[in-house]
This record gives structure tokens, C-alpha cells and sequence, in this order.
């Protein structure tokens, strides 16, 4: 009964995925994402390290296109009045060029440049907007917006609230990932310590940094460090972000879009928890009971222990963590990524059709027990032979040192994960 209800009465939320390059892209169309949200820089923010060139977003639009999935383009950033021109030029660009399903923007000024150059682009307002309250979503709403990005900081019930006073509007909300210690990223810290602005998209995450702290007056430059474990300490950011449990109670807020946040994160991790929360939408969907286990799937991600966001009030003010710790934490660690199949031939003696290269990323020694996700199972198995691609055996492979070859087992899929106790 549960089963066939929930699902006449809700629509399946979309999984929407960072796509902070096309290599990501590819990664979250093979690990089940339903829309993207991508940008390229100067106009997008979290684009600073990596990114889309102009062709390799041309090939992603296309690559989502094919697989009949959506994508949302990045302009969110709070422009200076010299950007503004190029800005101009930047809209009627996307306009002629790009198409994309939906512009996220922030600022009130890009919001009324799009509806005067690309009129029929349809906007969604940036969790940078800091839209809070019902009668600014009513607002954004009233000007032509579709869909707001409703801030981490809000509680379920304010956005049951929003929900029942502005029901046409979709909501959005950030599922997992990061928690600024900043109102919705509006932060100038690292502005003031690196002179990269957040706000233009260049963020250096200084509150993720270690830091020393209490400094005695009569002792200047002495400082005393603050004892957490061996890491240091880090007393600025919060936990992270994971509502893997509570996914069912989002939905019936009025959620229709679950966002994962990490466009400058690794292969590994989208690939990790995106096929975490497929899975939890799924059985939600299905009316079946959470399951744990799914939480000890993101923790083999790295993380600084995991709390429901603000879904029940301030994070100090309740006990509801999954984990203790807040300094950088993992169980596993990414040890390299599937990037084809070795070409059918014989390969050092043996038979190509359980060798591949992979794109080494951490340290594995011969003998050692990893395991082999890919987008529909997961294994465990002993890798008994390296070679580097001239066919040399190795005894062990480093982090950035480029492709080399693992014996597996037949039928692994390109853009599988291989992951080792940490």
C-alpha cells in the first residue's frame, strides 16, 4: 500500500549532479545523475581549478542530450560593473550556442539582463541569492523565476512553509556535500587571507584550513595549538552535509530536486555518492525502509563527519551525527579509475580481456585487497599483477603517475572505481 501510494502522490525527484568538468560529466551519466549543473569561467562560481573549455561543453551538451538527461548552466556570481559588458556577450552566447535547460543566477542585475537578451531562458535563483523566506521565493517567483535553491541554513518546516505559501515554485536543496560557515557562501574570508573572492567564483576554502590559535599576550608569536588528533584542528568548518536519511521527509516538503555539491570533488567521490543517493531515491520511491548501509558508502568518501544539515534546527543544538569526528576522515581511499580496456591482444603473456588501464591515483602494492565499484555492483578482489603499458610487471603503482595496467576480472566497465582500505 505504502509502495503504490507514495508514488502517486509525489514525483520521483530529480538526482542533480556536479559536472565540474567533462570528465565529471561522464562519470555522473554513467552512476545514474538525471541533470547536471555546469559552468565554465569567468561567469560560473566553484570554477576556478578546473572546468569546461568552449568544445568540451559543446560535447557535454550533447553527451546529455543523447542520454536524454537536462543541465543547468552556472552564472551565479555577483559581477563588478567592468564585467558587465562581457556578460552581454556571455548571454547571447549561451543564447545561440548552449541552450541550456535552465540559467542559475544570483544577482538581480544578471536576472534582468537574461530576461532582456535570452527572454526565453528559463531562470533558477542561486542558493547564493540567500532566499529564505516564502515572500522572497513569492517574490522571485512573481518575476519570471521557476525554480529557487533554497539555502542549506533552513529547517523542514520552513521549507514545508515555503512550499504551502508558493506551491508553483520548484525547490531545490542541497542534499550532501559541504556546509559553509558562511551564510549561503556569501563569505569574504577568503577574499581577505588569499585575495581570491568567493563571490567571483575563485573560493581558496580557508575555513577548511588547520590553524593555530591563542596567542598569549605577553608572548607574541607563540602560539598554542589546540589538540583534536594528529590532523590539527580544525575549529572553522562545519561537518558535512548528508540527508541520505531523510530523503522521503524532503519529498513530501516539497523538494523536487535533490543537489549533490562538489564540482571541484573527484571522480571518485561523485561516483560514490551519487550511486548512494540513486539508491536511497529508489527505495523511497519504491516505499521500502532506509538503508544503513548506504551511509557507510559515503564514508569511503573523505568527509569531516556526516550531521543532517539544519533540517531540525542549529547543528549545536541537537545530537543527531553520525559521526563524532570533524577533521578529515575516510574508510577508503581512491585508488584509481577504469579508463578502458586493454586492446585484444595478449599483454605480457597473459589474456587482454581481464587487463585495463586505470588512472592511478593512490599508492597500490601487488598483493593488495581493493574494491571494484561500478555503477551496478561492487566486489572485492586481490591485485596480483601491475604492468606499465610497455608491458613491464611492477610491484606497485603511485598517485600521478598516469595510466598502468591491473589485471581484474572480465566485464569491468570503463569509468569503474577502485577504492583501498584507508
Amino acid at each position: 500500500m505504502e509502495k503504490s501510494g507514495f508514488k502517486k502522490r509525489f514525483k520521483r525527484p530529480e538526482l542533480l549532479l556536479p559536472a565540474g568538468n567533462l570528465s565529471k560529466l561522464k562519470v555522473g551519466l554513467a552512476y545514474g545523475g538525471d541533470a547536471f549543473y555546469m559552468g565554465f569561467t569567468p561567469f560560473s562560481l566553484r570554477c576556478n581549478d578546473n572546468g569546461f573549455s568552449m568544445d568540451e561543453l559543446v560535447e557535454g551538451v550533447k553527451l546529455i542530450r543523447e542520454r536524454g538527461k537536462v543541465f543547468y548552466l552556472t552564472m551565479n556570481l555577483f559581477p563588478r560593473s567592468e564585467k558587465i559588458d562581457v556578460l552581454k556577450k556571455h548571454i547571447l552566447f549561451v543564447k545561440k550556442e548552449i541552450r541550456p535547460d535552465a540559467l542559475i543566477v544570483a544577482d538581480p542585475g544578471v536576472f534582468e539582463m537574461v530576461r532582456e537578451y535570452y527572454p526565453e531562458a528559463v531562470i533558477h535563483m542561486s542558493v547564493q541569492a540567500n532566499i529564505s523566506n516564502y515572500r522572497a521565493v513569492d517574490f522571485w517567483w512573481k518575476q519570471g523565476a521557476k525554480r529557487v535553491i533554497l539555502p542549506r541554513e533552513l529547517t523542514l518546516k520552513d521549507i514545508r512553509d515555503i512550499h504551502a505559501k508558493v506551491p508553483d515554485m520548484e525547490l531545490e536543496f542541497f542534499v550532501h556535500g559541504a556546509i559553509c560557515m558562511a551564510y549561503s557562501g556569501r563569505c569574504m574570508l577568503s577574499n581577505y587571507m588569499t585575495g581570491r573572492d568567493s563571490n567571483q567564483g575563485a573560493c581558496s576554502h580557508s575555513c577548511r584550513w588547520k590553524y593555530k590559535v591563542l596567542e598569549e599576550e605577553k608572548r607574541p608569536g607563540e602560539f598554542y595549538e589546540v589538540q583534536e588528533d594528529e590532523s590539527g584542528t580544525y575549529f572553522m568548518n562545519s561537518k558535512d552535509n548528508c540527508m541520505l536519511p531523510y530523503l522521503k521527509d524532503l519529498i513530501e516538503a516539497g523538494i523536487c530536486s535533490f543537489k549533490i555539491e562538489g564540482r571541484n570533488k573527484t571522480e571518485y567521490y561523485l561516483s560514490t555518492v551519487a550511486k548512494a543517493y540513486k539508491k536511497a531515491i529508489d527505495d523511497v520511491m519504491e516505499g521500502k525502509d532506509f538503508d544503513e548501509t548506504l551511509l557507510d558508502e559515503v564514508a569511503k568518501t573523505a568527509n569531516r563527519g556526516f550531521i543532517p544539515g539544519y533540517l531540525f534546527g542549529f547543528p549545536g543544538n541537537y545530537n543527531d551525527t553520525y559521526f563524532e569526528d570533524s577533521s578529515p576522515m575516510q574508510t577508503h581511499k581512491f585508488a584509481g579509475i577504469v579508463t578502458g580496456g586493454v586492446p585484444r591482444r595478449d599483454h605480457a603473456g597473459l589474456q587482454s580481456d581481464d587487463l585495463y588501464e586505470v588512472d592511478i591515483r593512490n599508492r597500490l602494492d601487488s598483493g593488495d585487497e581493493v574494491e571494484i565499484m561500478t555503477p551496478e555492483e561492487q566486489f572485492i578482489l586481490k591485485i596480483d599483477e601491475m604492468f606499465d603499458l610497455e608491458g613491464n610487471r611492477l610491484e606497485s603503482v603511485h598517485g600521478g603517475a598516469g595510466d598502468r595496467v591491473l589485471k581484474l576480472k572480465k566485464g569491468i566497465p570503463e569509468g569503474s572505481m577502485i577504492r583501498i582500505k584507508a
